[in-house]
């Protein structure tokens, strides 16, 4: 199937030119100085910056002792970039948010592309927000037809149930940041004047965090992505734009720092961005350089320097949640996770192994991404598998998001978004694009689980099956090495995270799980992150 490349439906303007609905607020909205210019932020960003940006918080707290740190107010910052790439970040030496990376965590992630959503704003936006992917959130385009923020409310919405005596405070240069996605139990939501823009959107920001007392934020910037549609992500313009909202970054951050009660404060602060841009400019379809996001995280939770591979958008709002010690109920569903409470999977420990191409052609060399090695206690029985094929998949093979959606764009691959880091594929399309005899038929084999004295035995796991024609994908448990029996089989499309509740046999002490996927030139199954008891 193919996607066509969709640009929002809003387009990224500059202030005289761009229209936003009313701003709704609680609170009077703040007015911009008169004459305050984009250039006079800048430069004041600057003098900011000389006193230094924003204090690693993980820093401050390993000098301050255990009791304080533990007496210190949560509070948390999230600052939204439009359309900005990590890696055009790092091209343009932006200072302030340099400063973050080195102080904090740094992860890239990657997006969906349609059926699921577009590219675009509004999906990003509403994942970032609510902490689950658009097919639940229901956000598909910039149009927000029926979204599903009833039943995945925004995080500041849920800081505002668990706790109305909390401040909460969203300002946005794009307005249906403000006007929709968050929602009236907001304290104050603010989409700035159209003839301010981001100007505007940093001062309100700046006097907020400077005067108030909030104690969740967000903030989003515009500018980047105004860049992105009118020059491309491969333009000077582009990496003017990512140093101009740096600086505005800076004077946000030299607000919280300049907080009469900074000291006795544990800020959290996180940046992110809704999508990325194609080089020649432009987003909606299913580039890799379109479904481009991160997230920087700089925090008492967050090591400085430190990079990791298993973080995704989606947990930026259980993260700031966690963080004002709102725990969150499995009821609500939610598909992220606190980031300092992600553990790594077996497939994880793979990264170092991955290797590049051998057979695709769509994959650049230098992008490693795939084994066919399993990880210890793991393996592969490939003893009925056909032979010949691309080497990369034949029979179950390991690999990563960025190397498997390359293999071939539009063909759903990309709607894999609850897999992490390494997982495990079987992808019978992709091995028949080479001459090949016989068919597909892979068998995933789990280490064995110790199960002795228990009645019964939670199994966990994520996955992503997508069947077509003559397919099975199959579950089955292994007790003590006798015969596989059937616990699980896949007939129509899957994502998500499932979990089985086995009965342990009278007598049984070990347990191992077997993962078998045949076909032939047919689609695909994922397997990740697999837990057992």
């Amino acid at each position: 199937m193919t996607t066509h490349q969709e640009d929002d439906v809003t387009p990224r303007i500059p202030a005289a030119q761009q229209t936003h609905a009313t701003p709704q607020s609680h609170a009077t909205p703040l007015t911009a100085a008169p004459g305050l210019s984009r250039r006079g932020l800048l430069l004041g960003a600057a003098a900011a910056l000389a006193a230094g940006p924003l204090a690693a918080t993980a820093a401050h707290a390993a000098t301050a002792p255990a009791t304080a740190a533990a007496a210190r107010t949560p509070k948390v910052l999230v600052i939204g970039l439009d359309g900005t790439m990590l890696t055009r970040i790092k091209d343009s030496g932006a200072p302030n948010l340099a400063a973050l990376m080195a102080g904090g965590l740094t992860a890239a992630s990657s997006l969906y592309t349609s059926p699921m959503a577009g590219t675009s704003s509004g999906p990003g936006w509403s994942t970032i927000a609510t902490g689950v992917w658009p097919d639940k959130h229901n956000v598909r385009d910039n149009n927000f037809t029926a979204p599903a923020f009833a039943a995945y409310p925004d995080f500041l919405t849920r800081v505002e149930t668990a706790d109305p005596a909390l401040s909460t405070y969203v300002v946005a240069s794009w307005a249906p940041i403000a006007d929709t996605i968050y929602s009236g139990r907001v304290d104050t939501r603010v989409a700035t004047p159209s003839a301010e823009y981001d100007t505007g959107t940093t001062a309100r920001a700046v006097a907020r965090l400077r005067d108030g007392n909030p104690d969740a934020v967000f903030v989003q910037l515009d500018n980047v992505d105004h860049a992105g549609h009118s020059s491309g992500s491969a333009s000077q313009a582009y990496l003017d734009a990512i140093r101009g909202v740096d600086a505005q970054v800076g004077q946000i951050l030299t607000a919280v720092r300049g907080r009469a009660g900074y000291a006795q404060e544990d800020w959290l602060v996180m940046i992110t961005a809704d999508h990325g841009h194609t080089p020649t400019g432009g987003h909606g379809g299913s580039t890799w350089e379109e479904r481009q996001t991160f997230v920087i995280a700089n925090g008492s939770a967050f090591p400085a320097g430190s990079v990791r591979h298993d973080v995704r958008m989606v947990d930026i709002a259980p993260t700031a949640l966690a963080h004002l010690g709102i725990a969150a109920d499995p009821a609500w569903g939610l598909d992220g996770t606190p980031v300092p409470a992600l553990v790594p999977d077996d497939f994880d420990a793979l990264r170092p192994q991955l290797t590049g191409r051998v057979d695709e052609t769509g994959i650049a060399a230098g992008v490693l991404g795939f084994t066919r090695t399993a990880p210890a206690g793991w393996s592969v029985d490939n003893s009925a598998m056909g032979t010949g094929g691309v080497t990369e998949w034949r029979g179950w093979s390991f690999t990563t998001d960025e190397f498997w959606t390359k293999a071939q764009r539009d063909q759903n691959r990309e709607l894999n978004v609850r897999s992490r880091n390494v997982f495990a594929v079987a992808d019978s399309d992709e091995w028949a694009d080479k001459t090949f005899q016989g068919n597909y038929d892979s068998t995933l084999v789990s280490p064995e689980y110790p199960v002795a004295g228990r009645s019964s035995v939670p199994v966990a796991f994520t996955t992503f099956y997508r069947p077509e024609g003559v397919q099975t994908a199959r579950v089955l448990a292994v007790w003590d090495g006798g015969t596989p029996v059937e616990v699980k089989s896949y007939t129509a499309d899957t994502n998500g995270r499932q979990r089985l509740d086995l009965a342990v046999p009278a007598g049984a002490s070990r347990l191992r799980l077997r993962f078998r996927y045949t076909g032939s030139n047919n689609w695909y199954w994922v397997i990740d992150n697999v837990r057992v008891g």
